[in-house]
């Protein structure tokens, strides 16, 4: 991890094409500006977290479903023998 000390209206360049600049500090909170391509994804990272944990939510149901599934049509056919 690189740690560095910033002051406001200062700036880091990450890449070629992302800057995140110190807007305002007051008290214990930094208030930060990010530029960055429209492609590309920021998120706070509790949000990131949440979507994380509905994804694997939503494709264990989706497992579910598809055992349901396949267990229903294997127990079809073994019907039909």
């Amino acid at each position: 991890m690189l740690v560095l000390s910033r002051k406001e209206e200062q700036s880091i360049i990450i890449g070629d094409n992302i800057e995140i600049k110190i807007l305002a500090i007051k008290g214990d909170t930094v208030k930060i500006g990010i530029t960055a391509p429209p492609e590309l994804k920021i998120y706070r990272k509790e949000v990131f977290d949440e979507i994380q944990k509905a994804n694997i939510e939503a494709m264990k149901s989706s497992k579910n479903i598809k055992n349901v599934i396949l267990g229903k049509l294997d127990k079809e056919s073994k019907d039909k023998e």
